[in-house]
């Protein structure tokens, strides 16, 4: 299957926009691909307001997420690969989502049932309250 990471960014995306808060994402700015204006960078992460009277342009695809910006004045075309994408939340309030770096690939797939250890099975016991 495909990665679900995609989906789930523009799900919450939605619900923050339509309960009027403004989105925000967490960029890790160090990821190959990824175009930000360097001068705002701190610890190779960088914090983008991604609400739609702030970007123009927003394109939340499969691979990427892209929007023309302005930085001090200087527009920029900022291009984030998904595996950039640490978190997107509502700036009025932090909820959102924090992705693991597990996200990027996909589910993982089920492991099979938990071995039964031999004796560990207990007989189940009832006590009886008045």
């Amino acid at each position: 299957m495909t990665p679900s990471k995609p989906y789930v960014i523009r799900a919450i995306y939605d619900w923050i926009v339509d309960n009027n808060c403004t989105p925000h994402v967490l960029i890790d700015a160090a990821c190959d691909g990824v175009v930000v204006p360097a001068d705002y960078v701190t610890d190779e992460q960088i914090v983008l307001n991604i609400s739609p009277t702030a970007v123009v342009g927003l394109h939340l695809g499969n691979d990427a997420i892209s929007f023309s910006g302005r930085f001090g004045g200087v527009p920029l075309d900022v291009e984030l690969p998904m595996e950039s994408v640490l978190s997107i939340y509502a700036r009025e309030n932090g909820q959102g989502m924090v992705f693991d770096d597990d996200d990027a690939g996909g589910p993982n797939p089920p492991s099979g049932p938990e071995p039964i250890q031999s004796g560990a099975t207990k007989k189940p016991s009832l006590t009886l309250v008045k």
